[in-house]
């Protein structure tokens, strides 16, 4: 494979635009505080002859004198908010009303899961998507060069979501922002990538995986950028379960005849391949050599992998850590949700650089959590090393906005500081980015219930970094169910969180999560687990048990009470 060449051309374009705009961060970030003021009092001034800017009084709170009292009013008059307190809102959008939220209408929505059964509609304005999302993209894509210049020398290959997939009932578009992104990105982008945004739209899981990688193996790939590092894994699975298969359609410019590929989408990609027997004799080469052929054997040049490397992703990082080619760079991708690009790390530490002047931030410190009524501290007010919650107030109509996630703080950027992903709080657990609920897990176990007349006297759920998966631990009222039947049961929960919990059928289609595990547990499995951590000093009257978490250390207690 040929070596890279610096591509002067797409540099220089890129340099210019994320020059500028890294620029303006570099100047907003030396003084944060003062960033901040200005971020808030211009996204209330938007939407101040909203719907929801009248009912919650913007225009009095933009006429405080400085910032102490506009956060002060703010607070007072905007409470947190989680995505139910905006549904009503967002389904006035979803049915062509403007100025609901935030001025005018949405340009797309993206969907993830929620607390209910019911899939959150996340609006995406133009404001945020052209003014803030986009100018941030063009510092995150400038940065890459910053780091490795020769980075956009090969092929970009992108684990990307469906451009389209569906649309509300005002004709606005629903798919992934990432999608969008590539599917509009100027015409020296669009070249350059190693998939066109097609792919994405492949049901089957494992014949997306296919055509991503059998099209990716065959050229000269510099940039990986796959958020969840778990959907690297599966792609080697992919190419190690089908080198050959891919090998044989690189020769011939061919894509596997019995792979589940909608019509539409194998007459696209057909109409791309080639015949390149040069290549398929390359592969070759290597798979005699090396057996077990690495992304570090048939992409060389690789400059940089940009995948999550922060909360749960530890296992996925273990396992490929030596895939790839010495001296390239493994970026974390950044703290990035449907909701908002909160900020990414310039560098190769886990910290994300925030953004004060595109968004504005609050949050609360690890203690006080739990506390009713908690101080609320500003984004100049964190202190290094400490752990928060945050809250997030954007330009998509999300006001006071609880991500329910604990962040660590870093070193500043300039004068503002960074923070990277700890986990999620509140009964929210998540392995490779499902999000699963404990309200879900008790609704999906109660419901089990029903349908397989199996009663549970006490149950509780683990996420097992060990397993890609969770352990379900049920305590029967009746002692004699088999272990056969307590993993029906829990194929009937899986089966029922795939119902309730789209992100959690994604990836459990998809691979990247395993089906459950199952144990019983013995008699009185809640009071001998309450003694023991009475036991060990835990006070009584502060019991308290999360039916679904992440605990490693009680749930070491648990496997202690199952049945031999």
């Amino acid at each position: 494979m040929e070596k890279l060449k610096t591509p002067t051309f797409i540099n220089t374009l890129l340099g210019m635009a994320g020059g500028l705009y890294y620029r303006q961060l570099k100047r907003a970030s030396k003084n944060p505080r003062k960033s901040q003021e200005k971020t808030l009092r211009g996204i209330l001034d938007l939407a101040k002859e909203t719907v929801y800017g009248r009912e919650h009084d913007f225009a009095y709170i933009l006429k405080a004198k400085d910032d102490t009292e506009l956060y002060k009013r703010y607070q007072e008059k905007v409470q947190v908010n989680d995505y139910e307190d905006f549904r009503p809102y967002v389904e006035r959008h979803k049915n062509g009303e403007s100025d609901i939220l935030f001025p005018g209408k949405p340009a797309l929505y993206t969907t993830t899961s929620g607390s209910t059964s019911q899939p959150k509609w996340i609006p995406i304005f133009p404001e945020y998507l052209n003014n803030r999302y986009g100018r941030m993209t063009k510092v995150w894509l400038n940065n890459f060069i910053q780091n490795r210049p020769q980075v956009f020398g090969g092929k970009v290959f992108s684990v990307i979501g469906k451009t389209v997939e569906g649309y509300a009932p005002d004709g606005t578009v629903l798919g992934s922002i990432s999608g969008y992104t590539q599917g509009n990105c100027p015409d020296f982008l669009k070249v350059i990538y190693a998939n066109p945004p097609c792919v994405s739209g492949i049901s089957d899981f494992e014949a997306r995986y296919y055509v991503l990688m059998r099209r990716g193996i065959e050229q000269n790939v510099s940039l990986i950028i796959a958020a969840n590092p778990s959907s690297v894994v599966e792609l080697q699975n992919n190419v190690n379960k089908y080198f050959d298969d891919y090998v044989t359609d690189i020769e011939n410019g061919t894509i596997k005849v019995d792979l589940k590929i909608e019509p539409e989408i194998r007459a696209e990609l057909e109409a791309l391949q080639k015949p390149n027997p040069e290549r398929a004799a390359e592969l070759r080469e290597l798979k005699a050599k090396y057996g077990e052929v690495l992304p570090k054997h048939y992409w060389p040049n690789l400059q940089i992998l940009n995948t999550w490397r922060c909360g749960n992703t530890r296992i996925y990082l273990e396992k490929f850590k030596e895939w790839f080619p010495e001296g390239m760079l493994h970026q974390e991708f950044g703290y990035i949700s449907s909701e908002c690009r909160f900020g990414f790390p310039l560098d190769d530490t886990l910290n994300s650089v925030l953004f004060p002047h595109y968004h504005y931030y609050e949050f609360v410190a690890e203690a006080e959590i739990d506390n009713p009524n908690p101080h609320f501290l500003q984004l100049h007010e964190l202190e290094e090393g400490k752990r928060y919650s945050i809250y997030i107030t954007t330009a998509s109509g999300f006001y006071r906005y609880n991500m329910y996630d604990l962040m660590e703080v870093g070193p500043s950027f300039q004068n503002t500081p960074t923070i990277h992903l700890i986990q999620k709080l509140h009964g929210i657990v998540t392995i490779t980015g499902e999000k699963l609920y404990e309200q879900q897990f008790v609704k999906a176990v109660r419901e089990a219930e029903r349908t397989t007349d199996l009663k549970t006297r006490f149950f509780i759920g683990f996420a097992d970094l060990s397993i890609k998966g969770y352990k379900f631990y049920y305590e029967f009222e009746d002692q004699n169910v088999t272990q056969t039947q307590a993993e029906r049961f829990t194929e009937e929960v899986d089966r029922l969180l795939q119902e309730i919990n789209m992100e959690y059928k994604a990836k459990r289609v998809s691979l990247r999560l395993k089906i459950p595990e199952t144990s019983r547990l013995i008699p009185d499995s809640l009071e001998a687990f309450r003694a023991q951590c009475n036991a060990e000093g835990a006070r009584d009257e502060q019991f308290k048990l999360n039916l679904l978490s992440e605990n490693e250390a009680r749930h070491q207690k648990f496997k202690q009470l199952v049945f031999e």
